[in-house]
Parts: structure tokens; sequence; C-alpha cells
């Protein structure tokens, strides 16, 4: 399929098409829900969110740029917007390879390696699922007595994370990964300094996320400045719960009951309910905004001898 994505224009076009009707389908079936719950929200709250949502994206996208840089493939803002959010298009497709697939492909046009491609799109994955696990940690135990007895394991879990995020056991687990599929390995083990930089402007993406969750919490339920822990640790659960469930497109459905689940110390299940709609069709449209930018932006950007430096890289 990869081969196949490579040589035909035609067919990546048509999985551009697929990921944006699947993307429909799934708004269309939860419309009314989703009309229903923007009706108890303020235009204001769910612009604020939205626009939270936005700024959160691009400073995961500043994070993943940062990191196929320190694999070599240093990729302009444009270039990497487009190759990251176009791609990511596809992981509304039935399927966890689609979204790699279409990324690796858009990379190699810029000349990226798919191998470059592939590391770190991956070892922003696991940035991201450190940090969300982290911020859940830190977050989830302030919220009520019984939350912090349900997730206690968490803090056990963040010695874990911080090994598992040095560069060196990243690449070498990626390096295994290749090989196993009998692909060359990463020239160079990710600096630490790459590491470091995406892991800030990756937790700077989570508190933004958190925000997202917050402006909405605050339309109904009382407590302030201070339901934004409980905001940021329940996104980042249910973030997590979503992403582990791999058969179902972008998670959809799982991560909406994780978060009514979390959100109960503070909110009813119908409310919670309306913020986690509101949340998943804030990110759907937030999606497709960026791959809108990217889209456009990189246009008549592709180096002229980008291929011939991929296949000399390779």
């Amino acid at each position: 399929m990869v081969n196949r994505l490579r040589s035909s224009p035609l067919l990546r076009v048509g999985l551009a098409l697929v990921a944006l009707a699947f993307l429909a389908y799934g708004l269309s079936r939860n419309w009314n829900d989703t009309v229903a719950a923007m009706a108890r929200l303020s235009w204001w709250t769910v612009a604020g969110s939205f626009a939270a949502v936005l700024v959160g994206l691009g400073f995961m996208l500043v994070a993943w740029q940062v990191v196929l840089a320190g694999f070599g493939s240093p990729l302009p803002m444009r270039v990497a917007a487009k190759v990251l959010f176009v791609g990511q298009l596809g992981k509304y497709v039935p399927g966890s390879v689609w979204a790699f697939a279409a990324m690796m492909e858009l990379a190699r046009d810029h000349g990226s390696p798919p191998r470059r491609t592939f590391g770190a799109t991956v070892i922003g994955l696991v940035v991201s699922l450190g940090c969300a696990l982290g911020l859940a940690a830190v977050t989830l135990p302030l919220t009520s007595q019984d939350v912090a007895r349900q997730t206690w394991y968490l803090l056990l879990l963040i010695p874990f994370i911080v090994a598992g995020l040095h560069p060196r056991v990243l690449t070498f687990a990626l390096n295994l990964v290749l090989r196993v599929a009998r692909r060359e390995p990463l020239e160079q083990v990710l600096p630490g300094r790459a590491m470091l930089v995406a892991a800030a402007w990756t937790m700077a993406g989570w508190l933004f996320y958190g925000l997202h969750i917050w402006l909405l919490l605050r339309d109904m339920a009382p407590g302030g400045p201070s339901l934004l822990a409980v905001a940021a640790g329940a996104y980042a659960l249910a973030w997590v719960t979503g992403l582990l469930t791999v058969i179902i497109p972008a998670g959809i459905g799982v991560r909406e009951g994780a978060m009514v689940l979390v959100l109960a110390p503070v909110l009813d299940a119908p409310h919670a309910l309306v913020i986690a709609v509101v949340s998943r069709l804030a990110f759907t449209f937030a999606d497709v905004a960026w791959a809108g930018i990217g889209f456009v932006a990189a246009r008549g950007q592709a180096p002229a001898d980008s291929k011939a430096a991929v296949y000399a890289a390779q």
C-alpha cells in the first residue's frame, strides 16, 4: 500500500477524500447531539475553546518539527504543517496505518526519508502520551478522594515515563521496530536537547487542551480557575484512553465516555457529555483547519531535488 501511495497521486487524493468522508460521517451521526450541546453553551465559550485547541495543536506541530529536525530532516514550518495535519486526516479512517503512511509519503516529497518521519511521529506520540499521563497523575488526585483512589497508579507510572522518554531508549526501540520491518535504522540518536524542547512544547500544548475543557466546564459547574486542574486531567486521561483503543478511528466514542466518567465528581453525566461532544467537534474542525492552512501555505515549497535526497539517505 505504501508503494502504491508513493507512485499514484490519484490514490493519495482518494485516501484524502475517504478520510474526509469518514470525518463527515462521524459528525453527521452525532449532529443532533452536537446541536443540542452547542445550545447549552455561549458562542464566545465555544469560540474560545476552539481557539485553545488551535493553539494547542500548533504547539504539538512545533514539537514534532523539532524531533524531525533532530533526526536530520528540518522542514519549514509551513511544510511541517502540511505533512503533519494533512497526513493526520488519515486517523479518521478505520485502521491505524493510514495516517502514518500518508505522513511518510508527504514528508518524502519534501526530502525526509520515511524512517525519520516514522521515528519523529512515534516519538511525538510517546512524548504526548508521557505528558498526558504525567498531567493526569498530578491533577486528577486533586479532583476528589474517589478519583484519587481510582487513579493512584498513575503516580507510579511517572518514573517509568521519565525513563522511557530518554532519547537513547526511544531510538533503540525505534531501530528495533525498523529492523523487524526490514528497514534501515535511524542514522543517529535524537539529541537530548531536541527531546527536552519537544517535551516542553508538548506540555504547553496539553495545558491549552486543558484550557479548552475548562472554558466549557466553567459554563456548567462552579469553581472558577480551580476547575482548570480537573479539566486538564480529565482530557488527558480521556485522550490516553482513546489513543490506546486503536481499533476505533481517532478514539471516537471512547474518549467521550472516559471524559464523562472522570468529570463525574464535578458534573452530572448529561452535562459532561455535552462537554465531551463539543470537545470532539472542536478538535475535528481544528484538524481540518490546520490541514487547510498547511496545504495552502506549503504550495510550491517542495525542494527541486527532494526525491533524490530521500533515496540517497535510504
